[in-house]
């Protein structure tokens, strides 16, 4: 495992965040463990995934394993993503520790029920193309707005970043 990469996604957690209007979402409780996992899609035209974010109450290896996800997913066409294996997402880590290799599963059965809506939607007339070209232009909007290129980590993802509070000897880390 690389332990690096791993604090570096448990610190930035690119792409954690409740996301404004999304074209589609879906979730996965892990009854194991407790954890819920969501996952927020903004999906453009040619099914492309312009904009992923999602909220977990999970550990470190649920926040850094959704932070890969959204790394391995933005851009990508839905059925793309959807082809993303649990492997896919270990490699991209270099392995998981034994107890934790359920991570994966965990965070891509989320995407998955978030690529389910979006198809539900699509075939119910509820989502158009007018509706991704919107969405589309939404993203590059708030792109531009940012100034910066896209490196998977927006403005929204800066200011819900945690927070390290320390007052009268108490630290408090805030994630909202």
């Amino acid at each position: 495992m690389n332990f690096q990469k791993f604090q570096a996604l448990v610190e930035h957690r690119t792409g954690f965040r409740t996301m404004e209007s999304p074209t589609a979402s879906g979730e996965y409780f892990s009854d194991s463990c407790g954890d819920l996992y969501t996952f927020f899609l903004k999906v453009g035209p040619g099914d492309v995934i312009e904009d992923v974010s999602y909220f977990t109450t999970g550990c470190g290896f649920g926040t850094a394993t959704c932070s890969l996800l959204v790394e391995l997913a933005k851009g990508k066409t839905i059925d793309e993503a959807l082809a993303i294996t649990d492997a896919d997402i270990e490699a991209a880590l270099d392995g998981y520790p034994e107890k934790k290799k359920d991570y994966p599963e965990r965070s891509r059965f989320a995407l998955q029920a978030a690529i389910e809506d979006y198809r539900a939607k699509r075939a119910a007339g509820q989502i158009t193309d007018a509706m991704l070209e919107e969405a589309r232009a939404t993203v590059a909007a708030a792109a531009a707005a940012a100034g910066r290129p896209g490196n998977g980590t927006t403005e929204e993802d800066a200011k819900a970043g945690p927070k390290v509070l320390e007052d009268a000897g108490v630290l408090t880390i805030k994630l909202h």
